[in-house]
């Protein structure tokens, strides 16, 4: 079972900094300036009248942007669903299968003034110590880190309720 980002859509007030935490953790010495072209977080705020809500990778079990992938270039690591960027060729299969709308092909500019062409979804920012920085930075804590331990002992705890005849408040 993978882990995965999940949001409350009650809590998020929309001021889209877990976007900004999001590039920034994504961001090295050799990255470009941050404008508008270059800003690409991995996750999307979307927001409505009445609700805003941050859309992230659900980090399917049998990803269907995997199997989509005619490159090989999305692949399982670590409890997650990962990109090579190198393989992609950006054909956008897998934006064409995410039931969640979570994946994206963006055109990135390289150092050397070129444009690289690559799919875009979260990686629980795989090559950082403190796990996601959404997360972390997060302002009302309406991002929580699912792990499949923290699954399972939900499953566990609702199976216990369901055996002793406890019913959930179904209001």
């Amino acid at each position: 079972m993978n882990q995965f980002v999940i949001a409350d859509m009650k809590l998020c007030i929309g001021c889209r900094t877990c976007e900004i935490a999001c590039v920034m953790a994504h961001s090295d010495e050799d990255s470009l300036p941050m404008t508008a072209e270059n800003f690409n977080p991995r996750l999307k705020v979307i927001k409505t009248h009445n609700v805003s809500v941050p859309i992230l990778c659900r980090q399917c079990e049998a990803a269907p942007c995997l199997n989509a992938c005619p490159n090989s270039a999305i692949y399982h690591q670590d409890d997650s669903v990962q990109v090579q960027q190198l393989r992609c060729i950006g054909c956008k299969s897998c934006v064409s299968v995410c039931p969640y709308g979570a994946m994206e092909v963006v055109v990135c500019a390289t150092a050397n003034g070129q444009q690289q062409v690559q799919a875009n979804k979260c990686d629980l920012c795989k090559d950082r110590s403190g796990g996601p920085a959404c997360v972390e930075v997060c302002p009302t804590e309406a991002l929580t880190l699912v792990r499949p331990a923290d699954l399972q002992a939900l499953q566990q705890e609702r199976q216990l309720r369901a055996a002793r005849g406890a019913t959930p408040d179904l209001r």
